[in-house]
């Protein structure tokens, strides 16, 4: 049965003790935070290391990354390593409804609060350890950053597989860390709701890399899905070197013929009816071993028009396409500025500021207006630290 809205935020009442800093785990409870919960981020006297964007800041330790990975929370600084410290932390996992931690299996247990530990204090606790490794593997204990995780992965061998040149390369993109992220995430609602329906806590460890290896494989596993193989590891489609942004008259416009006989039909409506009109491209076999060739023609057509003469044209016809933006200027985009995903708002301490909305939407529950990234320590004195 559907109810009305009641107007309270949909995990409102869940409290989140938040001991992780950088990405990782800062991703998975700011998508709590935007959800209602109440966040507490624990955080040691120099605070998290994310603070400090590379760019100068108007505040120290208010850098760009941390205010978007953080909204919403309140930071308490705690020195673990301090017994009257410890014991605020305690106390306040005595109520809490999920503790969340990226802190080092050993290194946790030196303070004093792994599982068992906390479960003693709170035997309902959610409790959830972001690592970089499985605990049941060889690589258990290890550090993991983006960059390992995506060497570890196959990921950064990608590019090579597409542009040829053999040196392996990172993504440019933390995207390790927020896959996770959303792993750690969704674990935590699922367990959320496993509390519920039977009254029970748990431990959950969110492993990087067997996260990403999940997220990069779904496809790129490929022909090694079989025992024995039938091919190699590689989605074809994504590793096609042809399948690229193409050039136009002022600009660069992306143009995905997804189905197969949408290959010649773009063809056609670029100017060469042609090719396109050949007797191999009535089969779909044919298509398929023209793949590139059918590419290269579309790029050396490309450049005859504008981008936006483009997109009329191939919309008219529902071939799926979008202007090349360049990152500077998605802030910009229209689509994002109407839909309401990009909110301009007003730090208490920064100023004015651009927030990303969460992307999605709800029929039975309107979010509210977003909160702020705390400044260190900002929340000291409502936990009783002075």
């Amino acid at each position: 049965m559907i109810t009305a809205n009641d107007g309270k935020p949909m995990l409102e009442g869940v409290k989140v003790i938040d001991l992780t800093s950088v990405v990782f785990g800062p991703y998975a409870t700011q998508i709590l935070s935007d959800y209602g919960a109440e966040v507490i981020k624990i955080e040691g006297p120099s605070g998290d290391a994310y603070r400090h964007g590379a760019k100068p800041n108007k505040t120290p330790g208010m850098g760009p990354g941390f205010i978007a990975l953080n909204r919403g929370k309140k930071s308490l600084v705690l020195d673990l390593k301090a017994a009257s410290d410890a014991q605020i932390l305690q106390d306040l996992l005595q109520d809490a409804d999920v503790f969340i931690h990226n802190v080092r299996g050993k290194a946790i247990t030196r303070l004093g609060f792994d599982y068992e530990a906390v479960k003693a204090i709170n035997p309902d606790i959610i409790y959830v350890h972001c690592v970089g490794f499985g605990s049941g593997g060889p690589y258990a204990g290890l550090q993991a950053y983006d960059d390992v995780i995506q060497a570890a992965t196959g990921t950064a061998t990608l590019l090579p597989r597409v542009d040829g040149d053999e040196r392996p390369r990172y993504l440019p993109s933390l995207i390790a860390d927020k896959v996770a992220g959303l792993h750690a995430a969704y674990a935590t609602l699922a367990a959320i709701t496993h509390r519920l329906r039977t009254g029970k806590g748990q431990h959950i460890e969110v492993p990087m890399f067997e996260a990403f290896a999940s997220f990069m494989l779904k496809e790129h596993l490929d022909g090694k899905t079989f025992d024995p193989p039938n091919g190699d590891a590689g989605y074809s489609r994504q590793v096609d070197p042809d399948r690229q942004p193409m050039p136009t008259k002022d600009g660069w416009i992306s143009i995905v013929p997804y189905t197969l006989p949408q290959f010649p039909q773009v063809v056609a409506l670029l100017g060469d009816p042609e090719l396109a009109g050949e007797e191999r491209f009535t089969d779909i076999r044919g298509i398929i071993a023209a793949a590139p060739e059918l590419y290269q023609r579309m790029a050396a057509l490309t450049p005859r028009k504008t981008t936006n003469e483009w997109l009329a044209i191939l919309r008219q016809h529902s071939i799926p396409c979008m202007a090349v933006t360049d990152l500077d200027d998605v802030i910009d985009d229209p689509h994002l500025r109407e839909t309401g995903f990009i909110e301009a708002s007003q730090h208490p301490s920064e100023g004015a500021l651009f927030q990303m909305r969460d992307p999605n939407t709800f029929s039975d529950w309107q979010p509210a207006p977003l909160g702020h990234a705390p400044r260190l320590g900002e929340h000291d004195a409502d936990f009783g630290k002075g």
